[in-house]
């Protein structure tokens, strides 16, 4: 039941109405602007604007070093600000990102309408500088504010981006295309700081029902009748504590030519995850539990971008949403579950929740013939324990799928790394009552568990993205905001745009 205090009406996607406009310009309107940027690297020229000598901003305690910024006194004008970028020969896309991410942040106090002023793209080309200078200030500038009377920061509205040596048109197609790159994400990023008590698996259908019909893709949308006769048992049994029905969204993406081959995408939509009857502590992880469903909301994040991206898959995505509760007739430690495809699992940790939704979706997507599948789940502590917060792991059994999702991850700088899908831990699941157990051993946890799902994907090339330690941030980071990340939802949106089905 939705709270009383909710706002009315309340829109668990507010990005959407407060996109900023950025353009490519020959010359900055100045009168329109509240702010610019100038790019300088640690090397070459010191661009006029700033009417300043490398040895004036070296003896102000500005090295252009990459991330840094400076703000430069002026009698009148807009504000002037200096943002190091580095040297030259190293400046790239993702340089170009983190530089329009620290200008962005630099001025968030201030400024709602700002120009970038950059001298030079470095190895990147106008296109994918465009492109990388979008990304990186819309997405710094993020916020979520929907129960915030006041918030700190200006929002932006307007961007102007000044690129010397580089054709207008140029940078603008890439700006176009960063706009639709980082709609995917702010979506994802809104969905999943959104609380669990203003976004349940019934209101996720409706949120994915809207944006269907605003970015053209199809929805349906199964109840737990419809689960019920399709023996999800997975996703019903993970459901069975809770006082909130269990939705799995399954979402259609046609490209208008001929498609390059049918991609799947599953996504964990844990919507809130107490643990169940294995009941987490109350540490700040339980507190981040609102974002478990960080994979569907990735999904769904990058849905919305297929199109306008030209996407060349045809795109089929089950999305499987439920939260996880304690309660007299939630599941029980040693209960067993039959998946959609047949499988019998005993339950040995009820808090190993997220692999048992997956595998119903990914039954149906092997029963859907796609040429491949991709999921994504905050599926493991053990992704985050093994890599950070700031890369995620790929398992998967087919190399040249792989390959796909690596390279996607490197063009969007959501960084991956390919671990291996090592057999011999497969006995760790083996079980004495029921084909297998939700659960391996005290080690190899994301291991153990991409070994878990990669048993109901057959013979059909997959990978799979474990998401536990990038789906949020607890302090800004270039343009990564602090809170959901949003992280994969680009990934995805690329993997499908230039998707070719694996050998």
């Amino acid at each position: 039941m939705t709270p009383s205090v909710v706002p009315t009406p309340f829109d668990p996607v507010p990005s959407l109405n407060a996109q900023p406009q950025v353009r490519a310009v020959e010359a900055f309107d100045v009168g329109e602007l509240d702010a610019v940027a100038v790019f300088v690297t640690s090397d070459g020229d010191v661009p006029t604007d700033l009417g300043l000598s490398r040895e004036v901003l070296v003896a102000s305690g500005f090295s252009a070093k990459a991330g840094t910024s400076l703000l430069v006194p002026r009698p009148e004008g807009p504000l002037l600000v200096a943002v190091g970028v580095g040297a030259t020969a190293d400046l790239d896309a993702a340089g170009l990102r983190d530089a329009a991410a620290a200008a962005g942040r630099a001025t968030a106090k201030v400024a709602a309408r700002l120009g970038l002023r950059v001298p030079t793209t470095g190895t990147a080309a106008p296109e994918d500088a465009g492109r990388a200078l979008a990304e990186g200030i819309v997405l710094a500038r993020y916020r979520y504010t929907a129960f915030i009377a006041k918030p700190g920061d200006t929002p932006l509205t307007h961007a102007e981006l000044l690129v010397d040596g580089a054709e207008v048109g140029d940078v603008a197609q890439g700006v176009a295309a960063g706009l639709v790159s980082t709609r995917t994400a702010t979506v994802a990023r809104d969905l999943a700081n959104t609380p669990a008590g203003y976004l349940s698996a019934s209101t996720m259908a409706d949120v994915a029902v809207r944006l269907g019909g605003t970015f053209g893709f199809a929805v349906t949308v199964h109840d737990k009748a419809a689960l019920l006769e399709l023996g999800c048992g997975g996703l019903l049994g993970v459901n069975a504590g809770s006082t909130e029905p269990p939705r799995m969204i399954v979402l259609h993406y046609r490209p208008q030519t001929a498609a390059t081959g049918h991609l799947g995408l599953v996504g964990k939509g844990i919507m809130y995850d107490s643990g169940g009857i294995s009941l987490k502590p109350s540490d700040p992880m339980h507190l981040l539990m609102k974002m478990d469903m960080g994979g569907a909301a990735a999904v769904l994040g990058a849905f919305t971008g297929l199109r306008d991206a030209g996407a060349s898959a045809e795109v089929t995505a089950w999305l499987m949403c439920t939260d996880n509760m304690p309660s007299g007739s939630a599941t029980k430690l040693g209960d067993i579950l039959v998946a959609r495809n047949g499988t019998t699992v005993e339950v040995k940790n009820t808090d190993a929740e997220g692999r048992l939704v997956m595998m119903d979706g990914l039954a149906l997507a092997v029963e859907a013939g796609v040429d491949a599948i991709v999921d994504i789940a905050t599926l493991t502590g053990a992704a985050l324990m093994a890599l950070g917060g700031y890369r995620a792991p790929v398992y998967g059994t087919a190399p040249a799928l792989i390959e796909q999702v690596v390279a996607a991850s490197t063009l969007v700088d959501d960084p991956v790394w390919a671990m291996p899908l090592e057999k011999k831990y497969r006995s760790q699941l083996d079980s004495e009552i029921a084909d297998i157990a939700n659960l391996g051993g005290s080690h190899a946890g994301a291991t153990t568990a991409a070994l878990f799902l990669s048993e109901f994907v057959g013979e059909t090339p997959w990978a799979h993205l474990d998401i536990a330690g990038t789906m949020q941030v607890d302090k800004d980071d270039s343009w990564r905001s602090k809170g959901a990340t949003g992280f994969g939802a680009r990934i995805l949106m690329e993997v499908a745009r230039g998707f070719t089905t694996p050998a």
